[in-house]
């Protein structure tokens, strides 16, 4: 369980490089929605996307299973009951997204007849008959899981930088490993 003042060295990696993928992924995402035209470049582009999300989906399991294992720890300053709620809800919602977006995405490939090549390292075969209901509502549950973890990641960004400029407690510098 974590205990002490500050995460382990491990938790702190973990972190960080989900937190790392999470982002360019999100980023490339929407790149890839609302910017780049149909075509076989989108179309090489989004399976780069899907290799990558598999990837993040491994070690992102890896990730939640290790913070859940080594439990949360203890606020570094007393906080008024909603925003401590507040902070909680982000983080789950953070964890949560850390499998769901990557699984959804798969899922809505998996169903929509559609092979995901994980850099040459193994396929994630499509299934034998494309089913447009499912892989639509996946690929749906995919867009929702985005808008949820980009204002997660927000408000987790936001509620860092108080704790750093306006509480001036530990918080981020225990994340940085330097508490």
């Amino acid at each position: 369980m974590a205990s002490g003042l500050n995460w382990d060295g491990l938790s702190r990696l973990n972190h960080w490089l989900v937190a790392a993928a999470m982002v360019a992924m999100l980023v490339f995402g929407v790149y890839l929605h609302e910017f780049v035209p149909r075509g076989p470049e989108k179309g090489a582009l989004i399976g780069i996307h899907k290799a990558v999300g598999v990837v993040v989906l491994i070690y992102g399991v890896w990730r939640v299973g290790y913070r859940l294992i080594q439990g949360f720890l203890e606020e570094t300053t007393a906080m008024p009951k909603w925003q401590s709620t507040l902070a909680k809800v982000v983080h789950w919602v953070l964890l949560i997204s850390v499998i769901a977006m990557p699984l959804t995405g798969v899922l809505g490939s998996y169903f929509g007849g559609r092979d995901i090549d994980v850099f040459g390292l193994f396929t994630i075969a499509s299934a034998m008959e494309p089913t447009k209901g499912l892989s639509d509502a996946f690929m749906g549950m995919h867009g929702v899981f985005a808008k949820m973890t980009i204002l997660a990641l927000v408000l987790h960004v936001l509620g860092a930088i108080k704790h750093h400029y306006i509480d001036r407690d530990d918080t981020l510098k225990r994340m940085l490993g330097r508490a």
